[in-house]
């Protein structure tokens, strides 16, 4: 499933639609993905207005229209967003697509895991105004971070990691990632942390999602070899530290990949 820096680049890929009047909304209204919207009034709400602004929060995204219309887009596993230019698309999976003159932005999603969301009003509708802060923001201090591992002391760092709720954005590789660098074994408990390691995880929690944006968010580049997400994917791939074995282990039913002689 795309995490925060992978949603970041998709966001991206409809920037050349942005400002452009939008001549035709087609939809495929029934498939899951319009389980939270209400079809007619976004394709009359859209047609014939401008995309004006995009943003994202953790693993969803966000188009203002010029006519106070929020047209919300979570990708799932599988969807994706881009910009075409050729009217041959392939609209098997192409669920929601505006059709500009420049071009035609596309949702794509082929197992319908992802969700989009539309509502006119002059502020942001509860379901994005009502998301908790971006690990990035002012708001995700250590004493806010602090809070919330206090609440769940019995919960493993793995599982804690992939609460939305909490950690915005963050997914499976990303997880594993902070916990490596911050030399964490995915199944350590809350209430095992020392100061010292809680305040590394937080750091290594920020650490990681800045970097990932700045490598992915742009322009989907390679991650160093110094990272753990090089070495992850494959059996008897190894730790860049170490140089000894990694494990994969299914920790909180995800699985899991960490370096057993450098995560304690």
């Amino acid at each position: 499933m795309p995490e925060l820096a992978e949603v970041e680049y998709f966001r991206k890929q409809w920037s050349p639609g942005l400002g452009q009047r939008i001549i035709r909304v087609t939809t495929h209204p029934w498939t899951r993905l319009y389980r939270d919207c209400d079809v007619v009034e976004l394709v009359s709400a859209l047609a014939g207005s401008r995309l004006v602004a995009s943003e994202t929060h953790g693993k969803q995204m966000l188009f203002r229209s010029n006519r106070s219309g929020w047209l919300g887009i979570h990708l799932g596993m599988t969807g994706e967003l881009r910009f075409t230019e050729d009217s041959e698309y392939d609209d098997r999976y192409a669920h929601l697509v505006l059709e500009t003159k420049k071009g035609l932005m596309l949702f794509n999603n082929p197992r319908q895991f992802g969700r989009i969301r539309f509502a006119t009003s002059k502020k942001a509708p509860e379901w994005w105004a009502g998301l908790p802060p971006q690990v990035l923001s002012k708001k995700f201090s250590y004493s806010f971070f602090s809070t919330h591992l206090d609440r769940r002391k019995g919960t493993q760092l793995k599982p804690l990691l992939l609460m939305q709720e909490i950690f915005p954005g963050v997914g499976n590789w990303m997880a594993d990632e902070i916990l490596w660098r911050a030399r964490l074994a995915p199944t350590r408990r809350v209430k095992s942390l020392s100061d010292y390691e809680r305040k590394t995880l937080y750091e290594q929690l920020r650490w990681v999602c800045r970097y990932a944006l700045r490598i992915v968010g742009d322009d989907w580049g390679d991650f160093p070899n110094s990272w753990l997400f090089n070495h992850r994917w494959k059996d008897g791939g190894t730790c860049p530290l170490t140089e000894k074995p990694l494990q994969r282990d299914t920790v909180g039913g995800r699985t899991t990949c960490w370096s057993p002689a450098w995560q304690h």
